[in-house]
């Protein structure tokens, strides 16, 4: 299938085009709402496992709470991609905002008013992530078009979007740190909640609608609701590259997503006993990770799609053996960075290619089927995880969690469709 850019720049012009500073706020409004959304989203990875912890001292209900919070993501990624076309960017965003913020804000209410047993917490964080990916999927479609409009490059735009990430990861966790030690896990929920509404404030008023042409060919394949379902995944099934890269985030998020979720809580507070070691942990990983999307946003265009992609995932999994070491906060803090470092380039490269070989007007489905993907296998992870550390130790599981990780990346040398990571021309 040939390779469609969009939005991209012709590689011989500079990288800020001509444009004002009226046509670039938009994209940098879209970026200050996504990195309050996400320091917020920070807060909650760090105080939502610590307040389970504290309150029912299991790793394995951890690993349940962890599996019910990634569990809408597959449904909502498949389901959300209509919406986000048929919505457009925009609204899609401030309604997931403030569905999140909504199911956020009720665990402390309850908690602190009526009582809240662990099945109602497990309700409200399905609902807190029920839009989640539709709401992620809605910010990067924008992307493109905002990029155009203030007349930057595609890769340099992904790498500061996909960077916040990492900048949300290494200023929200010390401070979550320090807000669970002075005001109580519970408390800081409030705080996550607030971003959400900031940031739907932030959207709403200061983004564009899609742009006529956006839209013209969105109604030209404007179908039933099943039909426009469908289209997205036969586009990605006829594209091998993005089904193989869909697929093998799968396999890998399969580890991923406990190792941050699961493990590293129970780590910092059996070796630790405090939430500032569990902040400061997933502070410098989100350090190494901004410097990586940073350095490939400048840098990146210039080297192997495939050896960053490859190499940047084998190493990121390797450091994970660092929690395996005798404990020593700041050396596992300083492999952990490096890991970030590693995997920093990862989300704007892999954001980039699908912005290439997508049309505009399928690019919500097809975004958000590819996510969803991606999340398919991470709650089954999530809750192997916690029950393997209360069963096998948590030394044994992390080294399971990183040699099935390894060995998923490293075969992607041998498979043949990994060659299509070169950019299009």
């Amino acid at each position: 299938m040939a390779h469609q850019p969009v939005g991209t720049t012709p590689r011989d012009e500079p990288d800020h085009l001509v444009a004002t500073a009226p046509q670039r706020l938009p994209l940098f409004a879209l970026l200050a709402a996504n990195a309050i959304s996400l320091i917020g989203g920070t807060l909650t990875l760090v105080a939502l496992p610590w307040f389970v912890l504290q309150t029912t001292g299991s790793a394995a209900q951890t690993g349940i709470t962890a599996g019910f919070a990634a569990l809408p993501n597959f449904l909502s990624g498949v389901f959300g991609g209509v919406l986000v076309d048929r919505l457009g960017g925009k609204r899609m965003s401030v309604v997931a905002d403030l569905v999140s913020g909504l199911g956020i804000a009720a665990i402390p209410f309850f908690y602190l008013t009526v009582g809240l047993a662990f099945w109602q917490l497990l309700g409200l964080v399905l609902i807190t992530e029920l839009l989640a990916i539709p709401g992620l999927t809605a910010r990067r479609a924008i992307l493109p078009e905002l990029a155009q409009r203030g007349g930057f490059r595609l890769e340099q735009v992904n790498s500061w979007f996909e960077g916040i990430q990492s900048l949300a990861l290494l200023l929200g966790p010390p401070i979550a740190g320090l807000l669970i030690a002075w005001l109580g896990p519970s408390q800081v929920l409030w705080i996550d909640a607030a971003t959400f509404a900031v940031s739907a404030a932030i959207v709403g008023l200061a983004i564009p609608g899609p742009g006529a042409a956006v839209m013209v060919a969105a109604r030209r394949v404007r179908r039933r609701f099943w039909q426009e379902l469908l289209a997205g995944w036969r586009f990605l099934r006829a594209d091998r590259l993005l089904l193989g890269l869909a697929i093998t985030l799968a396999i890998t998020n399969f580890a991923g997503a406990p190792f941050y979720a699961v493990v590293l809580p129970v780590y910092a507070e059996d070796a630790y006993g405090r939430a500032t070691a569990l902040g400061l942990l997933i502070s410098a990983s989100g350090a190494g990770s901004l410097a990586g999307a940073l350095l490939y946003g400048s840098f990146g265009h210039r080297f192997s799609r495939r050896l960053l992609f490859i190499g940047g995932f084998a190493l990121a999994d390797a450091t994970w053996l660092a929690l395996i070491l005798p404990p020593s906060l700041p050396l596992v803090a300083a492999l952990l960075a490096v890991g970030g470092l590693a995997a920093g380039p990862l989300n704007p490269l892999l954001v980039t290619v699908r912005h290439e070989r997508i049309p505009d007007a399928l690019r919500g489905r097809v975004f958000s089927t590819f996510s969803a993907i991606t999340a398919i296998v991470s709650p089954i992870g999530m809750v192997i995880t916690g029950a393997a550390i209360e069963t096998i130790g948590l030394r044994s599981t992390v080294a399971l969690l990183a040699g099935t990780s390894l060995c998923a990346v490293l075969s992607l040398s041998f498979i043949p469709v990994f060659h299509q990571l070169a950019r299009a021309e």
